[in-house]
Order: structure tokens, then C-alpha cells, then sequence
């Protein structure tokens, strides 16, 4: 279930509230992401479908996990294993 977001754009467009420029292109895939991430109720979860490619990252972004969106946008999360939560959700372009 998803807790908390790292910033406005994110939140909204999960929200259906509004859709900035810069994410119209991956609005479809990201809505859909979205989904899967507000829904999972495990880590795990994540793991399927394997598009999804869930990483644990590291260095600046250590302690973070992310699914794909596509080959250039990633949705970053902290995820909390006591409350099965994802909390500081965005999405970037870390690349």
C-alpha cells in the first residue's frame, strides 16, 4: 500500500488529479505501476510480473527499491517490511 510521496507530480498523477507534461508519455504504464505497488502487501509481490524488474538500489539511492516503467523511468520507493507499506514513492528518470 502506498503511504507517502517524495513529490506533488507523482502523487497526482496517482490520484488521477492531474498529469504534468513530463509524465503524459508513460501515463498509461506508470497508472498501471502505480496499481500494482498501492496493492502489494509483500516485497514479493513486486517480483511479478518479472517487467516489473525490481531492484534494490544502491548508492545515493541506497535502502530504495524500484520497478520499471520503461527503459528510461524508474518508480522509487522506500519500503517499510513492518507495515508492508511503500513510503516516498516518485517516479524519475535516474538515469
Amino acid at each position: 500500500m502506498i503511504r507517502t510521496f517524495a513529490d506533488k507530480a507523482s502523487k497526482e498523477l496517482f490520484e488521477g488529479t492531474k498529469c504534468r507534461r513530463k509524465f503524459r508519455p508513460l501515463q498509461a504504464a506508470a497508472e498501471r505501476k502505480l496499481a500494482i505497488l498501492d496493492t502489494a502487501t509483500s516485497i514479493r509481490d513486486l517480483e511479478s510480473p518479472p517487467g516489473n524488474r525490481l531492484e534494490k538500489l544502491k548508492g545515493d539511492r541506497d535502502g530504495q527499491w524500484s520497478i520499471r516503467i520503461n527503459d528510461q523511468w524508474r518508480l522509487v520507493f522506500d519500503w517499510d517490511e513492518a507495515g508492508n507499506e511503500a513510503h516516498n514513492v516518485e517516479i524519475v528518470d535516474y538515469h
